[in-house]
């Protein structure tokens, strides 16, 4: 094998992928992206792949001018068309991996779009899927036949919080009962940090027709700094009900720390209503920022993450 890997960044997700290749010490590589006047596409690598280890990123979260559909099928077929052209091993990229909040069926007849998507990866000859922070590691896991990779910014939250919080006590709070394996794994490098293990809470979280209510806080945290700890965030609604039933429960200050801010429509009210003192979010999507968003809101750049995997998967 060659000794220095080959990195692809298609559109949407080049400036993160020149910060990937950046940290390697290698450039971009090249390809061409072609769009045909009936809506079709075509992109093909513009240098030989043949016996390399390659690998190609891209951001599948939706925007205005490429939806989230146009995204995934575009890198399916580019993975496909790298695999053609002789590539030794193909590795996806993904800072966030769309359709994996369905994963499981929680009614009759519900789609598990996790494992559909898995196994359009896998016909298209993909050999390592790695992703950042998706909605279920397990569901991750378990949908896809090749191997994975699952990524976490937990130590750069830490890192950033830290200095914030001071000597004050902290809780770990999941706005639902089903991140709870979330907030023990944030909890968990909390703690290898800071020397000492932090409490943790929940919510009460009950959706019904897109209508979130219950506001039970089980878990104490008076007196307490409350870090809320989510993988997502599009129209805020649930972490605004969690910073306020922090409030309501004794917290002295409130931190939102969420991994991929999609701040789709709706999630003004999150700055509007002052309740969060504060956002910590990654740069896994890079839609624009609202007004009243800046400034309140810390970005943390996750391209080493990425990079570091690339050095440890090539070698």
């Amino acid at each position: 094998m060659n000794s220095e890997p080959v990195l692809f960044a298609l559109e949407g997700s080049h400036e993160f992928g020149r910060s990937v290749a950046s940290q390697l010490g290698i450039s971009l590589a090249a390809h061409e992206d072609r769009a045909f006047d009936d809506g079709e596409h075509k992109s093909r690598p513009l240098q030989s792949v043949r016996g390399r280890d390659v690998y190609v990123l891209h951001t599948l979260f939706g925007e205005e001018v490429l939806s989230v559909n146009d995204k995934l099928l575009r890198l399916l077929f580019f993975i496909a068309t790298v695999k053609d052209a002789g590539a030794k091993r193909v590795t996806a990229l993904l800072p966030y991996l769309a359709y994996a909040r369905k994963d499981r069926r929680a009614k009759d007849q519900d789609p598990v779009t996790t494992r559909y998507v898995a196994q359009l990866f896998e016909a298209m000859g993909v050999d390592c899927v790695v992703a950042l922070e998706v909605h279920n590691r397990s569901a991750f896991d378990n949908a896809f036949r090749c191997r994975t990779v699952h990524l976490e910014a937990h130590s750069l939250f830490v890192n950033a919080l830290i200095d914030r919080v001071g000597d004050e006590p902290v809780v770990i709070v999941s706005p639902d009962a089903g991140g709870t394996k979330r907030v023990d794994r944030f909890r968990d490098a909390w703690t290898d940090a800071a020397g000492e293990q932090p409490p943790t809470a929940f919510l009460e979280k009950r959706r019904s027709n897109g209508k979130v209510t219950g506001d039970a806080v089980i878990g104490d945290m008076t007196g307490k700094v409350a870090i809320i700890f989510d993988d997502m965030v599009a129209s805020g609604t649930t972490l605004l009900r969690a910073a306020d039933a922090c409030k309501d429960k004794g917290a002295t200050r409130v931190f939102g720390v969420i991994t991929h801010a999609l701040f789709g429509p709706g999630s003004e009210q999150l700055y509007r209503a002052g309740a969060m003192d504060q956002l910590f979010i990654t740069d896994s999507v890079t839609p624009q920022q609202k007004p009243e968003v800046q400034g309140r809101v810390t970005t943390l750049p996750v391209a080493g993450l990425f990079a570091q995997t690339i050095r440890e998967l090539h070698t």
